[in-house]
């Protein structure tokens, strides 16, 4: 089963069990992946798919630390629920310690020596972890192991 059809299944179930707020995050997330379909003129790949899902939930995660930034809790609140809702339809995040592993592999693989290599590091890395890490955490990772 494909993500899509994952999504209007559990909004049909969320449609059921009155759950508004797990609705309308599907709900935004399905519009997305449409929008992308429409935009690219095919169906999207389980790649772009994720890509669109790490946009949505890089969105939130930026919103979410304004709003704390500004004491406003209650829609802090809320956007924890909708990132709580966007991260059951992502595969597992990697830990901490594995992907300083992987940071550690790709450095070697292309023998990066110094921070004019970023680049090509992240490049290298970027589509291992695509969708099971989050790309601030690689980045600041990548800029500790070559300095």
């Amino acid at each position: 089963m494909n993500l899509l059809d994952r999504l209007t299944d559990d909004m049909k179930a969320a449609m059921k069990n009155k759950e508004k707020e797990k609705l309308s995050v599907i709900r935004m997330v399905k519009s997305s992946l449409q929008n992308e379909q429409i935009k690219l003129g095919r169906e999207l790949s389980e790649d772009e798919t994720l890509t669109v899902l790490n946009r949505e939930l890089k969105q939130r995660r930026e919103s979410l630390h304004e709003f704390e930034k500004a004491n406003r809790d209650d829609l802090a609140s809320k956007l924890h629920g909708e990132i709580e809702v966007l991260q059951q339809y992502l595969p597992e995040q990697l830990s901490e310690e594995e992907v300083i592993r992987i940071v550690q592999e790709t450095i070697k693989e292309v023998g990066a020596t110094s921070k004019a290599d970023f680049g090509k590091v992240m490049g290298a890395i970027m589509p291992k972890v695509k969708g099971k890490a989050d790309g601030g955490l690689v980045n600041r990772l990548v800029q500790q192991h070559l300095s």
